[in-house]
């Protein structure tokens, strides 16, 4: 046990102490002076504290153990979003949350680890071989789509989204072919520029069937990014007091609880969704930039660990959690400097929230698993043979009983 110790990456460590200090110091800034949110300081240095706990409980486990059981992780986290569809509680216009024993999880955020170990195991098993589009890529996509349509359904499209980005992650690592992602890239370019026109020129008529289906706060999210002209000064609240705190930061920022703007209480989830304008206002573009600066150098730690590791699930898990780290860190950030619309996602390991502290440690631990097993070289995911992901999925619908496969053989 103590050699597995020295084999972690003890800066991957350091700097998720140094990103856990900036998370509590900025959820206290945030809440401080508001009973009903004073107790979000202490909520987060228990996740923390857990979360670390977790961290180095998983390095200990063989991350193979966890490829070995993807079918019943994916299983699980499929059951648990079907449940929250019945019996979850909303916030914010999501209905998402479970409460379990007082504590409150999302399912919609564990599912994206769910998802990355599911996609990583059946990726592995082609052996690097190149994907092809009829027999892998839609198979593996069709994978996706129920807990894509069940978090859609949950109005949670930020995390549905997220996993569309964990896919496109690990089929680009997957080695699908240049042509394939090349269609693929510019089908999705002139869909998301057509969409955008549409929006802007068929404005009224997409609001009003977004408020005929029960989605209008989409509208109110995509107001003050593509139409800011014509939305409400209430829609614009968040984002133009946002951008407003930020600028005012300046290079160095108005100091710890300084920021006027979000010391007034004027951004609205300054704990959660938009702990970032806090960050920019009171500790201005260095802070800011620090804190960026810290993302990349935990992302390139990653990046070598997947380029050390001798398995070939490895590199997918880690490739899998990068996607939804940058893409957690893009799309809480953008909003607020008027890049992209709100989606309502949290900041990896600074915004208040145990469920996202925990999943975030979670896949950390499983990232450094691999760098203290990366040695083991023992192939747990099948021969040597080239199947199909088509053949793979049809075997998960057919699997024979163990006591009845031992008794054929």
């Amino acid at each position: 046990m103590l050699h597995k110790f020295k084999k972690i990456d003890y800066s991957i460590v350091f700097i998720l102490l140094i990103l856990m200090v900036i998370s509590i110091l900025s959820i206290h800034s945030t809440t401080f002076g508001r009973p009903k949110l004073g107790g979000l300081t202490q909520s987060a240095v228990l996740y923390y504290i857990l979360g670390f706990i977790v961290f180095f409980a998983l390095s200990m486990v063989n991350y193979k153990f966890i490829l070995k059981n993807y079918l019943y992780i994916y299983g699980v986290g499929m059951l648990l979003l079907v449940f929250v569809m019945f019996f979850g509680k909303e916030y914010y216009g999501a209905k998402g949350w479970l409460s379990i024993m007082g504590v409150s999880l999302q399912p919609a955020e564990l599912f994206k680890l769910c998802l990355i170990v599911f996609l990583s195991a059946l990726l592995a098993r082609k052996k690097n071989r190149p994907l092809y589009f009829g027999r892998d890529v839609i198979p593996v996509s069709l994978c996706v789509l129920p807990p894509l349509l069940l978090v859609l359904l949950q109005n949670d499209l930020g995390n549905a989204l997220s996993y569309v980005i964990i896919l496109i992650g690990l089929l680009w690592i997957g080695n699908i072919k240049f042509m394939h992602a090349f269609i693929g890239f510019i089908i999705a370019v002139v869909a998301f520029v057509g969409g955008i026109q549409a929006y802007i020129h068929y404005h009224d008529e997409i609001v009003k069937f977004l408020k005929d289906i029960g989605r209008s706060h989409w509208a109110d999210r995509f107001d003050p990014w593509l139409v800011p002209d014509q939305t409400s000064r209430d829609v614009l609240w968040q984002t133009y007091n946002a951008k407003l705190a930020i600028g005012s930061g300046g290079i160095t920022g108005k100091g710890y609880m300084e920021g006027t703007t979000i010391q007034s209480n004027r951004v609205p989830l300054a704990y959660a969704d938009s702990i970032f304008v806090q960050i920019g206002e009171e500790f201005g573009f260095i802070g800011a930039s620090v804190l960026l600066l810290l993302y990349f150098i935990l992302i390139h730690r990653m990046v070598l660990i997947a380029l050390e590791c001798k398995d070939r699930a490895g590199p997918y898990l880690i490739v899998g959690v990068i996607a939804m780290l940058l893409y957690q860190i893009f799309v809480n950030i953008g909003p607020f400097i008027g890049l992209m619309p709100l989606t309502g996602i949290t900041l990896p390991f600074i915004s208040s929230g145990g469920t996202s502290i925990m999943i975030n440690m979670i896949s950390m631990g499983i990232a450094m698993s691999i760098k203290v097993h990366t040695e083991e070289n023992e192939d747990i995911l099948g021969s040597a043979e080239q199947p199909s992901i088509t053949e793979l999925v049809m075997k998960l619908f057919r699997r024979k009983p163990a006591q009845q496969e031992q008794t054929e053989q």
